[in-house]
């Protein structure tokens, strides 16, 4: 029996891999590597990596501190690399921040209003949940990738051409 070895990819090393078509027409399929689309943005530049009707996972660059974000809906992070710490607010007036019918994301300027809801540090391969009523802000004290699932939205950056496979 062979000898197999797990690597595992990072902001900092990663091999961009590929897609082979078997009796399929290529053009069908798209292929990018999370950790590239991280390396290649801004910090907290949220590109989408995936996307299945209206909902997308988005690669983000965490490196020192985001912004604040919020949504009309629940939305999730998972940390691939590193540490990244995620401040939560009890929104006081969700309403006024985002329309409760909207999709996506929305970045709010300042420190929103509200209650000190917490915070939780994630690692390699753990999970939170973003809910709505709620805003939060990412910090990461080394530079690494998360992976936000969320819906389409105002700060969904969609780089297709840029990052995909031909």
């Amino acid at each position: 029996m062979g000898q197999y070895t797990t690597d595992f990819g990072s902001i900092h090393s990663y091999k961009k891999g590929g897609v082979t078509a078997i009796d399929d027409d290529p053009k069908r399929y798209v292929f990018s590597n999370m950790f590239e689309v991280a390396a290649k943005s801004a910090p907290y530049e949220r590109v989408a990596v995936a996307k299945n009707f209206e909902y997308v996972i988005e690669s983000a660059k965490a490196e020192g501190e985001s912004g604040w974000y919020t949504a009309a809906h629940d939305e999730f992070v998972i940390a691939m690399d590193g540490k990244v710490r995620v401040d939560f607010v009890k929104l006081a007036d969700p309403d006024a921040l985002v329309d409760p019918e909207s999709e996506g994301a929305v970045h709010i300027e300042g420190k929103p209003e509200g209650a000190n809801m917490g915070y939780v540090v994630l690692g390699r391969g753990h999970m939170a949940m973003l809910p709505v009523g709620s805003a939060y802000k990412f910090s990461a004290p080394e530079t690494c990738t998360i992976l936000i699932q969320s819906i389409d939205g105002a700060v969904t950056q969609h780089k297709w051409a840029q990052f995909c496979q031909k």
